[in-house]
């Protein structure tokens, strides 16, 4: 497969995966294709054409030519300047790689991850949440994300594939697009009474169980300042699995989502100190599944799709630990 069909694929395949439906991402390309032809000519020369088909601005290829081959995959969840040269120095020993695939962004990737954050008020609208509210609590955080990034050293990674000659590219979004709705499906069809069962559910996933081998297990916060409730007095109710759309959406999502939804539990990758205090303030389950078991999953069914229609020799680093669930 070439490298740009490899590209083309996966975003195809995070477009089936996401949680909003296709009607809601074919209206985004449509919203990008008018604010692109009322560009001026000059504007047009700097528009990064790629936002026309594939939405997700934080799956891009970052280095490489775009007909390359690509049969022998080196992925990682953080694919950085260390793992770029580790991918060389295999190369030296014979080990074939014909691209470095990471999870996290970088470069190019990287410097629009905010952008990506927009399709979080298209996920709260789907759950009941106002249109008009869901944009306006998202805009700050969306601002703040932006600002906060704006020092970042976006290419130092980049840099190193291209000086050494691999092909790089990222896949954020469309990863984090399998693991929601594998997870989200699996709830609903399940419907777990208590928090135990939804961890219990959680923990038979082999990408979960891994992690707790190694003492990073599921962490439940419940309703109470208490360290951790009794996982099985707690009743789950509706499950909302929120893994995808950039990066940690508003704080205030969770008041939105306690007063015009009926959700009770949120399962996530990780969740920070001040999101967590305002989930508590409205009585929100949270359980914390756990952040690279989560984008191994994600990343695992994802290289499952790209092997359903490619043969892929996939070696896994930083992090990652592949797991095919591709009847053989």
């Amino acid at each position: 497969m070439e490298l740009n069909a490899l590209y083309e694929l996966v975003v195809e395949e995070g477009v089936k995966k996401d949680p909003r439906g296709k009607d809601m991402v074919k209206a985004q390309l449509a919203r990008e294709k008018r604010r692109y032809e009322a560009l001026s000519d000059k504007d047009k020369q700097d528009y990064d054409l790629q936002r026309l088909t594939n939405p997700y601005p934080d799956t891009r290829i970052l280095y490489g030519d775009p007909k390359s081959e690509v049969k022998a995959v080196l992925v990682g969840i953080d694919l950085e300047g260390p793992e770029i040269l580790l991918a060389d120095r295999l190369r030296e020993k014979g080990t074939r790689i014909d691209l470095a695939m990471t999870h996290h962004p970088e470069g190019v990737g990287l410097t629009n991850l905010y952008d990506v954050m927009n399709m979080q008020a298209d996920i709260l609208v789907s759950k009941g949440v106002p249109m008009h509210t869901a944009e306006g609590i998202l805009d700050e955080r969306i601002m703040e994300v932006r600002r906060k990034m704006l020092p970042t050293n976006y290419f130092r990674p980049v840099d190193v594939a291209r000086l050494l000659d691999i092909p790089y590219m990222c896949c954020h979004t469309v990863a984090d697009n399998h693991v929601t709705t594998f997870l989200q499906k699996r709830f609903d069809e399940e419907k777990p009474d208590t928090l135990q069962d939804v961890t219990d559910l959680l923990q038979a996933i082999p990408e979960y169980k891994d992690v707790k081998l190694h003492g990073v297990g599921l962490l439940v916060l419940a309703r109470s300042i208490a360290s951790e409730p009794d996982k099985r007095k707690i009743r789950a109710g509706n499950v909302f699995v929120d893994m995808t759309g950039g990066t940690g959406g508003s704080i205030k999502a969770f008041e939105k989502l306690s007063e015009t939804t009926n959700i009770d539990t949120i399962v996530g990758m990780h969740i920070g100190e001040e999101h967590l205090k305002f989930a508590k303030e409205n009585h929100m389950n949270v359980v914390v599944a756990g952040h690279m078991a989560s984008d191994t999953l994600g990343m695992n069914l994802l290289l499952d799709a790209i092997e359903k229609k490619e043969p892929l020799e996939v070696i896994s680093c930083s992090g990652f630990k592949r797991y095919s669930r591709i009847k053989k």
